[in-house]
């Protein structure tokens, strides 16, 4: 599903990873839609200017999207993010019972999604959402290529 334009969504994501690469953060980029098709929120990766290894932007918007709705639950929003979630974004996406995932790039050393311990498959699991990969991967990976090659 690399081909094509992506939606909308997954652009202003996109747009989010590039403003964090920008700001020297791991360039990844997080939007939580509503179920109507509203943007609730947006969100970039802010770890190192907020001293925080939490601040991953996944866990920003959920946080965002949390406080626009005042709600703990996020049962009717899809959650847009360039990179495959890691164990625990993976984590606060089904405690915030999302209703579908959409994510970019494929993270094979750090996901948790499709690799690693793949989440939403462990019985432990209360709650996984509708899972689409590969939404604008190429667009994703390249950001995330270009980050690290100008670090090496």
């Amino acid at each position: 599903m690399s081909s094509g334009k992506p939606p909308k969504p997954m652009e202003t994501a996109l747009q989010e990873a590039q403003a964090a690469g920008a700001r020297g953060e791991v360039p990844v980029g997080a939007v939580i839609v509503s179920a109507a098709g509203e943007l609730l929120c947006a969100a970039g990766n802010r770890t190192l200017e907020l001293k925080d290894p939490t601040a991953h932007a996944e866990l920003l918007a959920i946080r965002a999207a949390c406080k626009r709705l005042g709600s703990e639950r996020l049962v009717d929003c899809d959650l847009y993010v360039t990179l495959e979630p890691c164990a625990m974004c993976a984590a606060a996406i089904s405690f915030a019972r999302i209703r579908r995932l959409y994510f970019g790039a494929a993270d094979p050393k750090g996901g948790a999604v499709e690799h690693g311990p793949c989440f939403f498959n462990q019985p432990t699991c209360h709650h996984a959402p509708e899972v689409y990969g590969g939404i604008a991967e190429q667009a994703a990976g390249e950001l995330l290529r270009s980050f690290f090659r100008e670090r090496r």
